[in-house]
């Protein structure tokens, strides 16, 4: 008998992982709110396959798991796992790539719009105690999308979801993702630009699109906000390290950056508050129209919330049950 932990209880049943798995698993659930620690040792002895969403899995828990095989990270991201210490135990690590492209590139695409229209600016000003004028307020983070470049860093499955949005609405696109072949501007109909330094200084609007990494971890800081164009428009549903939020704060503050939406922070939740965070929550007038912030939910939909139960758990069927490479994370990808 194999056994799968999923140790959140994040559905109210296993029957479509039963059905997923076949014969032969049995699949328990656990009540961890925080920590892998706080599962009994006898239920973390029996098990081979370890399906998380939000509790992390560092190396001192993996100790708890003599039999441990598949590590399953249910979402995009992996940088929760210490894939050194499971490549040091011949544990596999895999993650479910293919799930909330298009929630996350629908929020990406979306926040750049609403911010580029002014939404959020005249949602502030008309709600408060003494509302506008009826009429046009004068500010620059408004432009006309043809005239602005989307500059996307990573065209990975989300990045490459959010420029075909982006250009449907009439955005120039381009991109930067050393990663990629040769000719998939031109399959896209976008441009690629050959470096991080000439991508950002093209971007009216800078997305992140690139998994947290040791390389991508602070990539985007003062420096880099610096080469945007004046004005321009920051949007991360990555991964909230891969940008310096007291740089971001800095840019605003300034001037130089219009505005940002930001669906992921650097420390989630938020506590303590970053300065940014404190100034957003507090509504402070430097900040109207300027600044979307989101509880890192660009991911969700109902649709996607069974896709990455369904995924999950034919992932870990196909590694653990079958020998299968779905999903795997190479113990050396950056």
């Amino acid at each position: 008998m194999t056994t799968i932990l999923e140790p959140e209880s994040l559905y109210p049943d296993t029957l479509l992982e039963q059905r997923i798995f076949g014969p032969g698993v049995r699949i328990l659930q656990g009540n961890a709110k925080a920590s892998l620690t706080e599962l009994p040792e006898a239920l973390c002895a029996e098990v081979e396959g370890l399906m998380t969403l939000r509790l992390p899995v560092p190396e001192e828990a993996l100790a708890r798991f003599p039999r441990l095989r598949v590590v399953v990270r249910m979402g995009v991201g992996y940088d929760k796992v210490d894939r050194a210490a499971c490549a040091r135990r011949g544990i596999t690590v895999c993650n479910v790539p293919d799930y909330g492209t298009q929630e996350v590139a629908d929020t990406a695409v979306t926040l750049a719009a609403a911010l580029r229209r002014g939404l959020p600016l005249y949602h502030d000003a008309m709600r408060g105690p003494s509302p506008s004028a009826w009429g046009v307020i004068p500010n620059r983070i408004v432009r006309r999308f043809e005239v602005q470049c989307f500059g996307i860093l990573g065209l990975g499955r989300i990045g490459t979801a959010a420029a075909l949005r982006a250009k449907a609405l009439g955005f120039r696109v381009a991109f930067f993702d050393p990663h990629l072949p040769n000719g998939v501007d031109r399959a896209l109909g976008i441009e690629r630009k050959e470096s991080l330094e000439a991508l950002l200084e093209a971007s009216d609007v800078l997305s992140l699109h690139t998994p947290l990494t040791r390389r991508t971890r602070g990539l985007i800081g003062a420096a880099e906000l610096a080469r945007l164009p004046e004005g321009a428009v920051v949007v991360n549903t990555a991964r909230g390290p891969i940008l310096d939020l007291d740089a971001l704060e800095a840019g605003l503050r300034s001037g130089r950056i219009a505005g940002a939406g930001l669906d992921v922070l650097p420390l989630e939740p938020p506590v303590p508050e970053p300065p940014l965070l404190r100034a957003y929550r507090a509504g402070e007038a430097w900040l109207r129209g300027r600044l979307v912030i989101l509880p890192h939910i660009a991911f969700h939909s109902p649709e996607a919330w069974e896709d990455i139960r369904r995924k999950s758990a034919e992932t870990m069927r196909d590694v653990l049950l079958r020998g299968l490479s779905t999903n795997v994370i190479p113990p050396e990808a950056e």
